[in-house]
């Protein structure tokens, strides 16, 4: 049975990826900041999917609860196989003139330093073994930008770099990176970009049919399940609107 350890677990493709993994033979590791949402998370794999389930509850922004949270596995959890970098959003559409400086905060510590935080942790145990596969949750923003989208897109513009730059460090541990790079999604991602907004993130969806978090959490087993030898590097998926 392997472990994967899958940031931002609570909603969206971080759910969706531990509800599809659960299904094969992945014991999990959740993270996130919302403790109830992975307790029911844990409950539903455990009752539906009889997997074993641990739970790491802290801010991925703060290196300090990083590495305090995985420094506190116990021994059998942390042989991770699977590191899924998923944890990231995005706030505020503003022209860069106009910025909140409080939204730029947030994203570049949530989608830049918290997956470097968590990889810089992670990483090392999948070297000690020689083996392991990171799975970086990135955007079509990482490769154009769109009106608006400046800091956001900058993130992920690092995500895509990061994913090319650990490929290269990683290859000679016989560590696989992915980067799988979405396109229009409908998950929490536009509520919090409208900080709450229901009408307004529902707005963006109107008349297309996005992709849903299950169709990353598709993909993502879909890499997962390739022989040794093979790697996806990169994906990019979009909805046929």
């Amino acid at each position: 049975m392997r472990i994967a350890l899958i940031t931002g677990a609570t909603s969206g493709i971080g759910r969706a990826t531990a509800l599809k993994l659960a299904q094969g033979d992945f014991n999990l590791i959740v993270t996130g900041r919302r403790k109830d949402r992975l307790e029911e998370l844990k409950k539903e794999i455990e009752v539906k999917y009889k997997k074993d389930v641990h739970i790491l509850n802290f801010d991925i922004r703060s290196n300090e609860q990083v590495e305090k949270a995985i420094d506190s596995l116990p021994e059998r959890w942390r042989k991770i196989d699977v590191l899924v970098n998923n944890a990231g959003l995005a706030v505020g559409l503003n022209h860069i003139q106009d910025g909140v400086i409080d939204d730029w905060e947030r994203m570049i510590d949530t989608n830049v330093k918290g997956v470097l935080y968590i990889t810089r942790k992670v990483a090392p145990l999948m070297v000690e073994r020689e083996s392991g596969h990171i799975v970086n949750i990135g955007s079509i923003a990482g490769v154009s930008v769109y009106e608006n989208g400046n800091v956001y897109c900058a993130t992920k513009h690092a995500m895509h770099a990061l994913s090319q730059g650990m490929r290269e460090d990683m290859l000679k541990h016989n560590i696989k990176v992915t980067e799988i790079r979405p396109g229009m999604l409908e998950t929490e991602f536009s509520i919090i970009r409208f900080k709450g907004d229901a009408e307004k993130a529902k707005n963006t969806y109107k008349g297309v049919t996005p992709l849903f978090a299950e169709d990353i959490a598709e993909s993502i087993n879909f890499v997962l399940s390739q022989p040794a030898h093979v790697c996806i590097n990169d994906i990019e998926i979009t909805p046929i609107a």
